[in-house]
């Protein structure tokens, strides 16, 4: 029987995570944000008053097993001088599923058969809510793009309003045999999922382990100069009785590799602090997962897959 795993995100890091793991023998459920309000999805999510759907169509296409050139259409950005400009045809096409079902659950299961998508996305809410965050000096930022952007220190995020959870969701949830947040925007790609009371609820109910993928980089404002037990312990604040209980981190796969990462990437590497995840009872699994593409430290997508089913089959 295979075994069921349940995967938080948004953002292009759970995408990297998915494109490894659908080629191991999993049952995928993937819980989506749908908040972000910049670029095509943005203009997109106010034009016609709908959860964003930028996230949830490149999720779809990591995990789907059409031939490239479907999924390349998929991705392709209008460049041009009219309202087309910046737009993905996967936007398009999802705003269209999207009046004609009214549904967005219901737009990602048809797109998800025509591009033979074998496993669960699900969007966290078909709500349209707004992320909200709090800084610690008590300034308070309205939407995604700008959370993303604030120089100040995050003391908080929330919703303007609590957004209602698929019972769906809850079920994958209670099932699971694993639980992962995903390598991603720690305040605006992960913990977004966990500001649901819903949520947390199942979490607290599940028999699942809880596992998360730290990020390699640390991400300008958002989190500046965090280690790997500063994203541990953000997300298990929002988290109820359970807590995370291990933590894949990444490094390079030789010592070449990491010089060059070093020295030619943009970003700084997160700082695996060892004695203050073992203070937080957070087991450590390091592995050689990152490389560098151009000048950006990457996970490689089936390192980091391997890593999660090796971790699930251990249980």
């Amino acid at each position: 029987m295979r075994k069921k795993v349940v995967v938080f995100g948004g953002g292009h890091g759970i995408s990297t995570l998915l494109e490894g793991l659908k080629n191991f023998p999993v049952d995928i459920t993937a819980v989506i944000t749908v908040a972000d309000n910049g670029s095509s999805t943005g203009k997109l999510r106010e034009e016609f008053v709908m959860p964003a759907m930028g996230d949830l169509r490149n999720v779809i296409v990591s995990l789907s097993d059409a031939n490239d050139k479907i999924k390349d259409l998929l991705q392709y950005r209008f460049d041009t001088y009219t309202d087309l400009n910046g737009h993905p045809i996967g936007n398009l096409i999802m705003v269209g599923m999207y009046n004609l079902t009214g549904s967005l659950k219901e737009s990602i299961n048809a797109l998800s058969e025509f591009l033979d998508v074998r496993h669960k996305i699900l969007p966290l809410t078909e709500d349209y809510v707004t992320l909200m965050a709090e800084t610690e000096d008590g300034n308070i930022v309205q939407g995604e793009s700008a959370i993303g952007e604030e120089s100040k220190k995050i003391k908080r995020v929330y919703y303007d309003e609590e957004p209602v959870i698929d019972k769906e969701i809850i079920n994958a949830i209670k099932e699971a045999d694993l639980i992962v947040f995903s390598l991603g925007s720690l305040y605006t790609s992960i913990i977004p999922n966990l500001i649901a009371k819903d949520i947390i609820k199942a979490i607290d109910q599940s028999n699942a382990r809880l596992l998360y993928t730290c990020n390699a980089v640390c991400q300008s404002h958002e989190t500046d100069n965090y280690t790997a037990s500063d994203h541990v312990k953000a997300i298990n604040e929002y988290l109820g009785k359970r807590k995370i209980e291990s933590v894949i981190v990444g490094k390079a796969a030789s010592q070449e590799e990491l010089n060059k990462c070093q020295s030619k990437a943009r970003e700084k590497l997160v700082k695996v602090d060892k004695e203050q995840l073992d203070k937080i009872n957070c087991e450590v699994i390091e592995d050689s997962l990152l490389t560098i593409d151009e000048k950006f430290i990457r996970h490689n997508d089936l390192r980091l897959a391997n890593a999660v089913f090796n971790y699930l089959m251990r249980w």
